[in-house]
């Protein structure tokens, strides 16, 4: 089977197609033919070796987290997938591969796909909406009322936080470009500001919360616009980052939190039940298996609506 790896840390100029066995069942996997998969910025982080702690020295390494596709087999004792069934999933976010013809994963890796969407907007669902469940349910706490600040609202997870704080009746305020003004609007922001217009970091008004889904705005230019005891929340922080809000949580009102998001098969489930009441899913770019290369470097420029995935087969 085809396969996108690398051999070691570096540019999009280390990943390669490759042609590898697909991997052999077991009585507790899945295997699944691959029909579309999600593009991260975890993805290019781990492939630049920004996350060594977490993804080790062991190579090849796959690329690809979360994936759509249908089951080939099942191990003997698999009871809640069969063959044929449409899924959605994700693999280990440190070890990646699901940019392959087939993967192998677990049952707690995947559920069903929901009939209403398809295998392109199925792709985009765990990563990103896994990252904003988990900053409403375990890193901040949002009521009728809030004040909340997304900054890269209409990105891959600003496209399901955007939403989710919605439904919490949070007083929401998205800062986007100019183009993804009409989806802020859409999916229900109170406010709707232009940083290609507007510097929000000048404004008077202050917030309970500001969640930085960009990596523009640094904690320390974020307490400007921040109540005395808010809450801002990083969703892509390093190892200095973890360190630095830890000490500074230690001796400021003001919080820093980091979120550092991981596979549920439970939030899986939450966010297929959203998708089948109606929460939107924008894919905003499409690519081929072997346009990998092209594809990991336009899409960390930035710019993209939702969520930009790869199209395996027909």
């Amino acid at each position: 089977m085809k396969k996108v790896s690398y051999q070691k840390y570096g540019g999009v100029n280390e990943l390669e197609i490759t042609e590898t066995p697909i991997p052999e069942i077991t009585e507790t996997t899945v295997l699944v033919k691959v029909k579309a998969v999600s593009i991260n910025p975890l993805d290019w982080k781990i492939l630049a070796g920004e996350m060594k702690l977490m993804s080790g020295s062991k190579f090849p390494k796959g690329i690809g987290i979360d994936f759509s596709g249908v089951v080939e087999a099942v191990g003997s004792s698999i009871s809640r997938f069969k063959k044929g069934d449409a899924v959605l999933g994700s693999v280990d976010q440190f070890k990646g591969g699901a940019l392959a013809e087939y993967v192998l994963v677990t049952e707690k890796d995947i559920t069903i796909k929901p009939e209403t969407i398809s295998f392109e907007k199925a792709a985009a669902i765990p990563v990103v909406g896994f990252a904003a469940l988990q900053i409403f349910n375990k890193v901040i706490t949002v009521n009728k009322g809030t004040e909340v600040l997304i900054n890269g609202a209409t990105g891959g997870i600003g496209m399901f936080a955007t939403q989710i704080a919605k439904t919490k009746g949070a007083i929401l305020t998205a800062v986007v470009s100019e183009k993804g003004m009409d989806l802020a609007k859409k999916w229900g922001s109170d406010f709707v500001i232009n940083y290609q217009k507007e510097n929000i970091l000048a404004g008077e008004k202050l917030y309970d919360v500001v969640i930085d889904l960009s990596g523009q705005i640094p904690f320390d230019k974020a307490r400007a616009i921040m109540k005395a005891r808010a809450t801002y929340v990083n969703t892509i922080p390093g190892p200095k980052q973890i360190i630095e809000s830890f000490l500074h949580n230690l001796f400021s009102k003001q919080k820093y939190k980091v979120l550092l998001s991981k596979p549920s098969v439970a939030d899986l489930h939450t966010l297929v039940n959203n998708v089948n009441e109606g929460m939107d899913v924008v894919i905003a770019k499409t690519y081929r298996m072997d346009d990998f290369k092209e594809a990991y470097k336009e899409v960390p420029r930035g710019g993209i609506l939702g969520k930009a995935v790869f199209i395996l087969g027909e």
